[in-house]
């Protein structure tokens, strides 16, 4: 018997019943990610900051001076402005009041070409009706004498609520609803609360407080006189922060860096009009493409530090632009040009050097950029890239008149200024390219690739993190290490006597150094901004000097350089100096398990040493040997005491504190000779005659 299969039976059709027309602010609702991003946290916080830019544009218009935001207990927020309130007046092809219409209807504003604005963040009744439809309910209260009138929304649809919160019943009902206390002549603004729609966002979407001081604090940079009160009520604690600065987008730049000033902040500023073919609707309905002068005004604040962080902020209107956009590449690309032209007429490049690239210039640089402009073209409802062509052109005009104006300044101090800077991108420009050849040679893989490294260079078989790195003291040490070694895992790298103090220099006098340059290309890191942990070539890197002041000097010039330019191996534990002996006691006639030499490795610890020989009755041979170098051990005195690691002692250089200890290194090694002596001069009556070595 067979069982019985019924067929199936497939539909093919697809006709005008099988599409869907979603009117309104259904379209928002069905798909919310095309309007915000993303239903989570993110995208909550980008309806919050649709309203917020809605102040802001006030204040940008020169109409208000003050926002509030406010996050409730009830999981609503809260924002008022003391603006000229959204209109409240019948809209004339709608028949609506101008709340109701900026509120319900996509693409309905003052922010499209009407003269109400000439450079905003958000497109007004664009990102208000996004999040009036994905909000559970929604209420406007605007201020405009005689009194203030109010609007009530669920879920986009106005209506008229009979409690409070959006769970109290509700009753859809067009127009104004609210009449509330009466207002003085001249005095207006907008309140706005909203509670998000939990059929929308994600169950952990919520409103983040950080993020909202964060980009508080950044918007009152952009927007000069502005204040801006943060309150967050959510919590057992109330919070208030005020945020208010009026030197602009300078004093942004002074509080983004954070390394020491090369240049002092110099503000690029100009504008230029340009013409924007737009499609418009002409009287007769069609839409027709008319040409439109648009103004773009540019306001920029840059300065470099001695670091080799990149800050660049970059902002349209007050809208933050995290990806840049064509007013970034604007920038960058003047920047570019400008610094090449200058650079060469100053004879800072030579004939034969490369052209400098965008990198050699970013490197410390700390930057706002900022555009004005009416209707800027965003790549997407997000607003994170600025798309508008005409941004390019101008900032670049604009930037490059500055930059030349500020690099070819013939007055005293600017003078100065911009050669520092000239100095520290060329800098970087042979930093960059040394390190390029230094790349291929980082790790080494194969024989042949070890044959790249300096000839003087004493290398070990194994390449794991066991392999160590002794940078050693003078040829006549080395002599004698290469015989103390285990070569399976410890390599050497002889210097002659002591290096640049790295501290004075500047980085292309450093590279041009060849002890310096040897030891960064055998390390392997790099250095800088092209520093790589992983690249390092040994576990260990192990400074061995002599036990005298001369070795001592060369240990404060090693560390000087691994400090200022591979502070991360000191972080990462990897560097060390080694603790020769200062002296060796021969035992005349030793015991049974007594050792025939015993070290010790300074003037207190021989003493207690040969008192507690002495107690014991135990002779030795006259003169106690005193070391007067690492060359003066015969090798198996060199391995047993400073090298074995089963026996030897190493010190690990710590980095606690790096700005205590970048004081201390610029104190003790940098050109300010003044301080340094002053140091000398108060330490030096602690000092002894028997603790100078002479």
């Amino acid at each position: 018997m067979q069982d019985s299969q019924e067929p199936i039976i497939s539909d093919n059709t697809y006709n005008a019943a099988h599409l869907l027309v979603l009117e309104g602010l259904e379209a928002v609702r069905k798909r919310p990610g095309m309007y915000i991003g993303s239903t989570d946290t993110r995208g909550l916080m980008h309806c919050l900051w649709e309203i917020i830019d809605n102040g802001v544009d006030e204040a940008l218009a020169g109409v208000a001076g003050h926002v509030e935001v406010t996050m409730h207990s009830d999981g609503s927020v809260e924002v008022y402005d003391d603006g000229r309130g959204i209109p409240t007046d019948k809209e004339p092809r709608t028949g609506l009041p101008g709340v109701e219409v900026v509120a319900t209807k996509l693409h309905a504003g003052g922010k499209f070409g009407g003269g109400s604005y000439n450079a905003t963040g958000g497109l007004h009744g664009v990102g208000l009706s996004v999040v009036n439809a994905l909000s559970s309910r929604m209420d406007i209260d605007v201020d405009r004498s005689p009194a203030q009138q109010g609007i009530s929304f669920r879920r986009g649809v106005p209506g008229v609520f009979d409690g409070d919160g959006p769970t109290a019943g509700f009753t859809p009902q067009s127009g104004l609803s609210r009449k509330g206390k009466r207002v003085a002549k001249g005095k207006t603004g907008t309140r706005i609360r909203f509670w998000p729609d939990r059929q929308i966002f994600t169950k952990d979407a919520r409103f983040e407080l950080e993020g909202l001081l964060g980009r508080a604090r950044q918007t009152s940079f952009i927007v000069p006189g502005l204040e801006l009160v943060i309150r967050d009520q959510s919590g057992p604690d109330p919070i208030e922060e005020k945020f208010r600065h009026d030197g602009g987008i300078a004093e942004f730049v002074d509080f983004l860096a954070k390394d020491e000033p090369v240049s002092g902040v110099l503000r690029l500023q100009g504008s230029d009009v340009f013409t924007e073919t737009v499609p418009m609707l002409d009287d007769a309905g069609h839409m027709t493409p008319q040409d439109v002068e648009r103004e773009l005004g540019v306001d920029i604040a840059v300065r470099w530090g001695s670091g080799y962080d990149t800050e660049i902020r970059s902002f349209v209107n007050v809208i933050a632009t995290p990806k840049g956009g064509t007013h970034v590449s604007g920038f960058e690309n003047a920047l570019t040009k400008t610094f090449n032209d200058a650079m060469r007429a100053a004879k800072v490049l030579k004939v034969n050097d490369k052209d400098i690239v965008k990198e050699d210039i970013l490197e410390g640089l700390t930057a706002v950029v900022t555009v004005r402009l009416a209707e800027p073209q965003f790549e997407g409802q997000t607003k994170e890239i600025l798309g508008t062509p005409a941004a390019r052109s101008v900032v670049r005009k604009v930037v490059a008149a500055e930059m030349k104006t500020f690099l070819t300044e013939s007055r005293g101090a600017q003078k100065q200024q911009a050669k520092l800077v000239m100095e520290k991108v060329y800098a970087a420009s042979k930093t960059r390219l040394s390190l390029r050849q230094q790349k291929e040679n980082q790790r080494r893989k194969n024989a042949l690739e070890s044959s790249a490294l300096p000839s003087k260079l004493a290398d070990c078989r194994t390449t794991d993190d066991r392999a160590e790195l002794f940078i050693v003291e003078g040829d006549s040490a080395l002599g004698t290490a290469k015989v103390a070694r285990n070569s399976e895992f410890q390599a050497l790298l002889p210097i002659r006597g002591k290096i640049l103090n790295v501290q004075k220099a500047s980085v292309g006098d450093m590279l041009k150094n060849a002890e310096c340059s040897s030891i960064i290309q055998v390390v392997g890191t790099g250095t800088g901004r092209s520093f790589d942990l992983d690249a390092a070539r040994y576990g260990k890197i192990i400074f061995m000097a002599d036990a005298d002041s001369d070795g001592a000097h060369i240990r404060t010039l090693l560390a000087t350089l691994f400090f200022k330019y591979m502070p991360e191996l000191i972080a990462a534990g990897k560097v060390y100096t080694a603790v020769p002996p200062l002296h060796r006691i021969e035992i005349s006639n030793p015991k049974k398990g007594m050792e025939k030499y015993i070290y010790t490795y300074s003037d207190p610890e021989l003493q207690r040493k040969l008192a507690e020989l002495k107690k014991k009755n135990v002779t030795w041979k006259d003169p106690v040997q005193r070391y007067k170098g690492l060359g003066e051990m015969d090798a198996d005195q060199l391995a047993e005491t400073t090298m074995d690691p089963r026996h030897r002692t190493l010190r690990r250089l710590t980095l606690d504190d790096a700005d205590e200890a970048a004081a201390v290194f610029d104190l003790l090694m940098g050109s300010d000779v003044a301080p340094r002596k002053e140091f000398i001069v108060a330490g030096g009556g602690q000092l002894s005659e028997t603790d100078l070595d002479f």
